[in-house]
């Protein structure tokens, strides 16, 4: 019994973090870009596509995955066929814990190249948001702090 409430609290804690994955919206500023100065420039929206921005990949997955697999594989057989059962389910556990884990956290994405008023020509990539979309020949603002930049009507 304790190995499966343990084996929920893991898979409860892969779903949760699965939600914490930082926001690539144009909306959205991280702490640290909060109050500092920003670089504004104009342009045109030149062409506009939909692109999938790839999930996390960090130890939490497979760890999670691992963990599950591993107590999941230990109550197949008893004794030594138990060890084994445990280390092939902590095995293929990591491996499907990292594939759920870049899944969940998987996005839609735009990416939006954009003819800037000093002559460049550049594209930005940001999560696409309901609701905001971009067009050809629509004007725009780049936003750049910190390194990152950022389109917006």
């Amino acid at each position: 019994m304790k190995k499966q409430a343990f084996a929920a609290v893991v898979l409860g804690a892969l779903l949760a973090l699965g939600g914490c994955a930082s926001s690539l919206t144009g909306d959205v500023y991280s702490r640290e870009d909060a109050r500092a100065p920003q670089t504004v420039r104009q342009g045109t929206v030149e062409s506009v596509r939909l692109v999938q921005i790839e999930g996390t990949k960090t130890v939490i997955g497979p760890a999670a995955g691992a963990a599950i697999g591993g107590v999941a594989g230990s109550t197949v057989g008893g004794g030594r066929g138990s060890t084994i059962a445990a280390i092939v389910g902590a095995l293929a556990g990591g491996v499907a814990g990292a594939a759920a884990e870049e899944g969940i956290t998987r996005t839609q994405g735009v990416e939006i190249t954009v003819n800037e008023d000093g002559g460049y020509t550049r594209a930005y990539v940001q999560e696409a948001v309901d609701g905001v979309n971009f067009a050809p020949g629509d004007r725009v603002r780049i936003m750049t702090v910190n390194g990152n930049s950022r389109v917006v009507k």
